[in-house]
């Protein structure tokens, strides 16, 4: 059962925006890396922004998924940027080795 809600719209810059809603769990993860995988794979925006602002917590295979999302999204050459994780959520990012470049709080401005 998939109980996180996702949101996804595409803006008029061409940037996709994932905005997922509740906690990434268990089961939420297979639907959950198939947008991602989808989006980077075939829709191939420039930018892919995951707006994590509504998201409280992120278990481990979620958290996977957004460490191995960094690498495709680089290898076909889509720019990734995580947007607004509360700080627990930061802190697993940065601890699963999310390059900072792809994560910004709210205090942070995000690199075009």
């Amino acid at each position: 059962m998939f109980n996180t809600a996702v949101d996804v719209r595409t803006d008029a810059d061409g940037n996709v925006v994932l905005q997922p809603h509740g906690p990434l769990g268990a089961d939420s993860a297979v639907q959950f890396r198939r947008i991602l995988v989808h989006t980077v794979r075939k829709v191939r925006p420039l930018r892919l922004v995951l707006d994590l602002a509504d998201v409280p917590e992120v278990d481990a295979i979620n958290l996977g998924t957004l460490v191995a999302l960094c690498d495709l999204a680089d290898d076909h050459h889509v720019v990734v940027s995580m947007q607004n994780p509360c700080a627990e959520v930061a802190i697993q990012l940065a601890a699963a080795g999310v390059p900072s470049r792809h994560f910004h709080t709210a205090g942070q401005a995000a690199v075009s």
